[in-house]
């Protein structure tokens, strides 16, 4: 007979939602954690509220689930738990909403959930969201994602996460550097530096203001880490100090960056509030090749926001073919209510958003192809993951060019020295350089 139940999680969503699930799923008691396709007593699912889709996945992991295991209790918690309680509960399956701060209490929950005398919605006030509570993955990969901050006081006209998760808030440097040292024991080697809004990093303890310049610099000199990458980092916020630091003073900061840029167009960037204009993104790219030509970009951006006519698309299309970009995140514009955006006239049609996204992600196929072959031949360093396919192992370079490699024990969750060869399919094929 089993003793122990079970209970399995899934993530929806951002780096940071990651992160949050592994620091929750390490705070669970008594219980057997088991994959999320297998049979579980519970069902733990951290939502996302930034689109439509992210929603409606949600609803199918539930059918999913249910079907799977009629009697298993499904708890959904984080953003759109928080945002919408109601809606996320009255999902047909869903036992138990718990909102941004209650999440990391879910072990308090679970025996009362499991004897059917908890349910319903456990919340707070995003408002309260002063709250800072710590959180970094592991367990199951060679890199660990690190939250360092939280909320976001920016009033971008199309975004809910401010709803969501609160105001901008972190905690002190000397404890972001405390898990670093844990992460480090673990023997994880890279660590991804994420947040909702980095670049606001400010830390006034100890009677001083540091900000997320010192944080990089003191997270550098943490033994055990190899590896860092920034996950994501607004354009006014990242400085030229910042830039110089990763690129030519950093110990283990790895060349490569990922600056969400939104819209080519001044005018559909000042329609969403952002705080640049295009200039301003292309002197920050233009700053990070000239001090490392192999260095790599990557770039959010989104179609279809309201008015976003043909000529302004094609502003962002060409102004993005023109950039010395090396991949394209792309994003479909999401009406989400509540938001300033979805009141605005000028909806764009579904059937044009699929077509600018089809475009621009043939285009980001591109930008990847050619940056990978500006690659091909030199000598880079690999960490190679734990997973194996068909006899191969794979990792990424430090400017996050994908690499396969036949398969060697030896060599996982180690920097490895490759020799980048040609492109096949989404990666590129590396030759091992030790023996």
């Amino acid at each position: 007979m089993r003793e122990k139940k079970r209970i399995a999680f899934e993530t929806l969503g951002c780096k940071l939602n990651y992160a949050e699930t592994s620091a929750i799923a390490r705070r669970i008691d008594g219980f057997e954690r088991v994959d999320f396709r297998m049979p579980a007593d519970v069902y733990v699912i951290n939502t996302c509220t930034v689109t439509a889709q992210a929603e409606r996945k949600l609803k199918e992991l539930v059918r999913r689930v249910k079907r799977r295991n009629p009697s298993a209790k499904v708890v959904a918690l984080g953003c759109m738990a928080q945002r919408d309680p109601e809606t996320t509960l009255s999902i047909d399956g869903v036992d138990l909403v718990l909102g941004i701060s209650e999440k990391f209490r879910l072990n308090k929950y679970l025996p009362g959930l499991l004897e059917g005398k908890i349910g319903g919605i456990m919340n707070d006030e995003p408002a309260q969201g002063h709250l800072f509570l710590p959180a970094f993955s592991s367990g199951d990969r060679t890199r660990a994602f690190l939250k360092v901050q939280d909320g976001c006081d920016y009033p971008c006209t199309y975004c809910v996460i401010p709803e969501a998760r609160g105001q901008g808030r972190n905690p002190s440097i000397e404890s972001l550097v405390e898990q670093a040292r844990e992460i480090a024991r673990s023997d994880i080697k890279e660590i991804v530096i994420t947040g909702v809004n980095i670049g606001t990093f400010v830390d006034n303890s100890g009677g001083k203001t540091r900000k997320f310049i010192d944080l990089i610099r003191a997270l550098d000199e943490v033994e055990g880490i190899e590896r860092y990458r920034i996950s994501s980092i607004e354009p006014n916020l990242l400085t030229d100090e910042m830039i110089a630091f990763v690129l030519k003073q950093s110990r283990a900061f790895l060349p490569h960056f990922h600056i969400p840029l939104q819209s080519g167009s001044n005018e559909v960037l000042r329609k969403m509030r952002r705080r640049y204009r295009r200039e301003l993104y292309r002197e920050k790219v233009e700053k990070i090749k000239t001090l490392n030509p192999d260095a790599a970009v990557g770039v959010d951006v989104i179609v279809g926001f309201p008015g976003e006519s043909d000529a302004l698309f094609r502003e962002t299309y060409t102004f993005l073919k023109d950039l010395d970009v090396s991949y394209l995140h792309v994003f479909s514009y999401s009406d989400r209510p509540g938001t300033i955006a979805s009141t605005m006239q000028k909806k764009v049609p579904v059937s044009i958003k699929r077509q600018r996204s089809k475009l621009l992600r043939e285009l980001s196929v591109r930008k990847q192809l050619l940056f990978s072959e500006s690659q091909s031949g030199s000598m880079r360093t690999v960490l190679f993951e734990r997973s194996e396919k068909e006899g191969k192992m794979y990792g990424f370079t430090e400017n996050y060019i994908r690499v396969s490699a036949p398969f060697d024990e030896r060599f996982i969750n180690r920097s490895v020295r490759v020799l980048l060869k040609g492109r096949h399919g989404d990666t590129v094929e590396g030759k091992i350089l030790e023996s």
